[in-house]
This record gives structure tokens, sequence and C-alpha cells, in this order.
């Protein structure tokens, strides 16, 4: 069978560590605002936890998001997703009076083999809102990691992951445009 050319391949199968990444229709930031990222954040942490999912990473941005997670059984990622996704779109959809509307899109995903990948991928999505020009330094940005990373990381890990390039990470990545 043919992989489908206009989507974005799931092979799950296996333990592990994967990094995902999911997008609003169009990168619209239609997770703009405390509230909305907060609800996307909090959702994502209850439905991981339910899920036995363990959140290694985390960045909500107004128009997509990344977590890196381990789990004993990725079986179940998609379902992750598709609940974070439907429940996501039906509160933006609520607040925006635009019932029906396709608010987040599609999510991307790859199984992290490498401890020199995973190490990059952790650094890379702390700084995520960095990157996007959010913040000057990404601890200051409540919907990500870096600041829980650093108070809970031991030294020497945070240390050596601070020291991962990211600049070469190949990870599917949105512009921040505010603007509708």
């Amino acid at each position: 069978m043919p992989d489908w050319p206009h989507s974005p391949l799931h092979r799950l199968g296996g333990a592990g560590a994967y990094m995902v990444t999911g997008a609003t229709y169009l990168k619209k930031p239609l997770l703009r605002g405390e509230y909305r990222l907060t609800f996307v954040r909090d959702l994502l942490f209850r439905l991981a936890d339910k899920l036995g999912w363990q959140l290694q990473a985390w960045a909500v941005l107004p128009n997509h998001y990344h977590f890196v997670a381990i789990s004993e059984e990725s079986e179940n990622l998609s379902t992750l997703i598709n609940r974070l996704h439907a429940r996501t779109s039906d509160v933006i959809n609520e607040l925006d009076e635009t019932p029906g509307r396709q608010s987040l899109y599609q999510f991307w995903d790859s199984h992290i083999t490498y401890e020199r990948s995973y190490l990059a991928r952790l650094h890379y999505v702390h700084e995520n809102p960095v990157h996007h020009g959010l913040v000057k330094d990404a601890r200051q940005y409540p919907w990500c990691s870096a600041a829980w990373f650093e108070r809970t990381a031991d030294a020497a890990f945070y240390k050596t992951v601070k020291s991962f390039p990211i600049d070469k990470v190949k990870v599917m990545d949105f512009d921040c445009d505010l603007t509708d």
C-alpha cells in the first residue's frame, strides 16, 4: 500500500520517546491569549498522564505546539492527539462563536531512537518560544517547559541538554504570525 501523499505519516510502533508537533489550520494564531494557551497546556498534561505518556518537554504557541514524551505503549499516541485536538477545537470554536470550524489541523510525530537526537529535541522544544521571538528567555514563557526543566532536572543533565545545538534539528515548525 503506497503512503498517502497529502498527510503526515504516523508509523507508531514501539516503546520509547516521541516528538510531536501539531498546528492550527492555516497556521492561524487560534491559541493566542493566556486562557487558550493554558487550556491546551493543561489538557495536554491531563491526557498524557491518563494515557501513560511522560512529558519531557513541551511548548504551546499561538499557532502550534511541540512536545517530547516517553511511553511504554506508543499505540495510543494518536488517541492522545485526537482528544487534544477535538477538545481544543470545541473550546476555541465556542469562544470564537465559530461552530464546526476546523481549528487544529494535523500532527507530525517522530520516534526518537538516538540519544543525541533526543537531547537536541529536548533543547529545541524548551527554546521554541525564543526561536519564534515570543520571549528573550524561554524560562519566562509559562506555556513551555524551560523553567520547569531548569528547576527539576539534575544539574549535569540540564547542562548537557543546553549544550546541544538546535540550529540543525529538522522539525516541522511554523512562524508565529500573531495576526489573523
